[in-house]
């Protein structure tokens, strides 16, 4: 039997793998698992996009995976499940075509910084320059990362954590180098300086930086749906900057609600898991509050079991103490119950820029 025939065995409908094409060295063939058969198309590298069928062009690998996840579209069955280590090795391949592929031999780990679910996050050192790193141990999990890495390459924007590029290793473990946040999370930020330190400009600056991150992630259809103070980190000279793209997808796609974070998560995104970027406006209004009040966690003193029956009959957090009435109308806004109501980042970022121009942040 050839390899990807072995590998795909025994068959299931939906089982899929993606190779190098034996036939057109640098190109790659997808194989899928039909009805006790295996199908191989190939994909064509066509000015810089990938397509199979000439009418559908990707901007990479884990794109096209996606789109036939979700539908057929031509294929013999839509793509159900990975044959994992193959995807790993394609996908470096993918980085290293794109240019976002880094030498293992040039990183150095030095500590770890924190821990994720996922594996550990390590502050290291790469040609000279600090960074942070993603290590990703589990290959199930690194697929997810991969994506995650790919939807990073797609993004650049002063007020996002910068990817520097993907190691990904035969073994499957997978390395994600991003720019080093020497101050930490946002929230942990107010929280260790607090109001006597943080002048109402400084909250207003930070409330800006995020803002324009999620302005760009909504010009380019991009949905964050975990944007909280814990995933904004903080460089040496104090710009905000919106990272953790674990569950940033293009717009409009749906995804398993028993892990949200209930209270920055809209009405609608935990009701019917409709994520867009106006679910993401309503987090970013949570976002203020907890800027606005120093960290604190949102809703106060009420059971976590209370919060959406709650926010449902149109409950709205009072303003932080000392929060500007102009702030404060701005998270009432972002709290409206109607998505279609809520206000655009481009509108928050333009009143945010008025606020900041006539000094009403005082």
């Amino acid at each position: 039997l050839p390899q990807a025939e072995r590998l795909l065995y025994p068959p299931e409908t939906g089982l899929f793998l993606v190779r190098e094409s034996t036939n057109y060295p640098g190109d790659y063939t997808l194989c899928v698992s039909c009805d006790g058969k295996v199908e191989h198309y190939r994909i064509i590298y066509h000015n810089g996009k990938l397509t199979i069928d000439e009418e559908e062009y990707f901007e990479n690998l884990m794109q096209l995976v996606e789109h036939y996840t979700k539908d057929a579209d031509g294929l013999c069955t839509r793509l159900i499940k990975p044959k994992l280590m193959e995807g790993t090795v394609a996908a470096q391949d993918e980085f290293s075509r794109s240019g976002w592929a880094l030498n293992r031999k040039e990183l150095k780990l030095i500590q770890a910084i924190g821990k994720g679910e996922f594996g550990d996050v390590m502050v290291g050192d790469y040609r000279g320059t600090k960074v942070a790193v993603k290590c990703i141990k589990n290959d199930a999990t690194a697929q997810a990362f991969i994506a995650e890495a790919s939807v990073m390459t797609q993004l650049r924007h002063n007020n996002l954590v910068q990817l520097l590029g993907v190691i990904v290793e035969e073994r499957g473990s997978l390395y994600i180098v991003t720019e080093y946040m020497a101050k930490g999370s946002l929230v942990d930020y107010l929280r260790s300086r607090g109001r006597t330190v943080l002048g109402g400009d400084c909250l207003l600056k930070f409330s800006l930086d995020v803002c324009e991150a999620m302005e760009y992630l909504e010009a380019n259809n991009f949905v964050h749906r975990d944007l909280a103070a814990r995933n904004v980190l903080v460089s040496d000279d104090n710009i905000a900057k919106v990272s953790d793209f674990g569950l940033t997808k293009e717009a409009s796609s749906i995804q398993d609600t028993a892990k949200l974070p209930v209270k920055w998560t809209s009405p609608e995104a935990l009701r019917e898991k409709r994520f867009s970027t106006k679910s993401d406006v309503w987090s970013y209004g949570i976002l203020l509050w907890e800027i606005y009040s120093f960290g604190r966690v949102p809703y106060p003193r009420i059971p976590l079991k209370e919060v959406v029956p709650r926010v449902e009959k149109g409950y709205k957090m009072d303003a932080p103490d000392g929060c500007p009435p102009v702030v404060y109308d701005l998270m009432k806004q972002c709290w409206t119950l109607d998505p279609v109501v809520r206000p655009s980042f481009r509108m928050l970022r333009e009143k945010l820029q008025h606020i900041r121009a006539k000094e009403l942040y005082l």
